[in-house]
């Protein structure tokens, strides 16, 4: 499976560009470990390699991720990082209280 086929690179807006939606910017794609508990939902992307968004594993946190780094990750199996096709666009803050982080009121 593509992680970053080129409608979705198209979609996903500068990093810094959503800054002033604060926790109403959306997370516009969602990749996660078929056989693990990793989640990363990207918000903003540079174009090349970073993401903005979050990261939920061992808890949830707003930061930068790279594909890069998720084309490497492996599961508890050795499956690789897959996106989720069927995510549909949702803001960072509904995402952060799904997965019970603190500060998403």
């Amino acid at each position: 499976m593509m992680l970053l086929p080129k409608h979705i690179t198209a979609s996903l807006p500068p990093i810094g560009s959503t800054e002033p939606q604060g926790l109403e910017a959306l997370a516009r794609v969602k990749f996660f470990t078929p056989d693990g508990q990793w989640t990363w939902y990207a918000a903003e992307f540079d174009g090349e390699d970073l993401f903005f968004g979050l990261a939920v594993g061992f808890e949830p946190e707003l930061g930068y991720f790279s594909l890069a780094e998720l084309r490497q990750v492996r599961g508890k199996l050795g499956l690789p990082v897959e996106r989720d096709r069927w995510f549909d666009p949702t803001p960072l803050r509904e995402l952060m209280r799904k997965h019970g982080a603190s500060g998403a009121v």
